[in-house]
């Protein structure tokens, strides 16, 4: 088992029957899990490993888009015998083509999906997500109390700015809620910055001028764990998670909240375990070698 998954085991969500089930019993479906096209959703399947009634995960990818990037991350948490949906939320098809304005809604029938699935608990629903997939956990689980645990690796404490390609110049919120964007960080680009990271670090310190686009993460109704980078070279995941530490501590959360910080660690070091040589390119996003297998390492319960 993963650190991460270990982790998630601890919280509410996730009982060690699910992963005693996942050891006495064979994979209800392959590794690829099942293609959901349902009620416009883009996503993959993979029912509780057991057959039987347990806990659901929301995997959600980051800025890469498309498919791949949750398939993976879901792939994990299945093969630790959760029953997991990975979403995909733009860039592919009949989804928004960009990073903007995504739909809160879209989430809300995905999680009336899991609602209605047989093996699903109702009562252990939880949310995983990394990157930009954390800063939509984070924002989507303050939105839906049934979720009871939050995993957010590599997270922001705020909303941002949405990401086009083609135009960086579109300045437009990430999200939208009833056709309307959802408050959110605007890049400072007041002045050149040296890199990503600069950028980002440059623009939260506006955060008193944009104080709606802080996650309001005290409504979640459950635990939170997050994960973070200390040597993240493409947004400041270690601040930004001291920064939801802080604000939960502020508004008296009552569930249970942890943040880990890696050292050494960056960016590309919260994707799950892989010895697929391309994720060796996530390593030029921050941290060394041997921190980055670190953060990665299998270790055993």
């Amino acid at each position: 088992m993963n650190r991460t998954t270990l982790f998630l085991a601890s919280l509410s969500l996730c009982l060690p029957s699910a992963q005693a089930a996942a050891q006495s019993a064979p994979m209800a479906v392959s590794a690829g899990g099942v293609a959901i096209r349902t009620d416009g959703l883009v996503a993959t399947w993979y029912p509780p490993a057991s057959g039987k009634r347990g806990p659901v995960i929301l995997a959600l990818g980051g800025s890469e888009g498309g498919e791949a990037g949750g398939k993976y991350l879901g792939a994990a948490l299945a093969a630790q015998g959760y029953g997991v949906l990975s979403l995909a939320y733009f860039r592919a098809d009949g989804l928004p083509a960009v990073l903007q304005e995504i739909p809160l809604e879209y989430f809300d029938r995905a999680l009336g999906w899991i609602a209605k699935q047989p093996l699903a608990d109702p009562r252990k629903i939880g949310i995983y997500g990394i990157s930009v997939g954390a800063e939509t956990a984070l924002l989507v689980a303050s939105r839906h109390p049934e979720i009871r645990a939050v995993v957010a690796a590599v997270p922001s404490s705020v909303i941002w700015q949405g990401i086009n390609p083609a135009d960086y110049r579109q300045v437009k919120s990430t999200f939208s809620l009833a056709g309307q964007p959802v408050p959110f960080m605007p890049y400072d680009n007041s002045a050149a910055f040296t890199g990503i990271l600069d950028l980002y670090q440059r623009s939260l310190k506006r955060l008193s001028t944009y104080p709606d686009a802080a996650i309001p993460v005290e409504r979640i109704g459950g635990d939170i764990l997050l994960l973070s980078s200390k040597d993240d070279k493409l947004w400041p995941s270690s601040d930004m998670s001291d920064a939801v530490m802080a604000r939960l501590d502020a508004k008296g959360f009552r569930h249970r909240h942890t943040h880990i910080a890696y050292p050494d660690a960056g960016h590309g070091a919260m994707s799950p375990p892989s010895g697929n040589p391309a994720m060796r390119s996530l390593d030029n996003l921050g941290g060394t070698p041997d921190g980055n297998q670190a953060a990665r390492i299998l270790r055993r319960a």
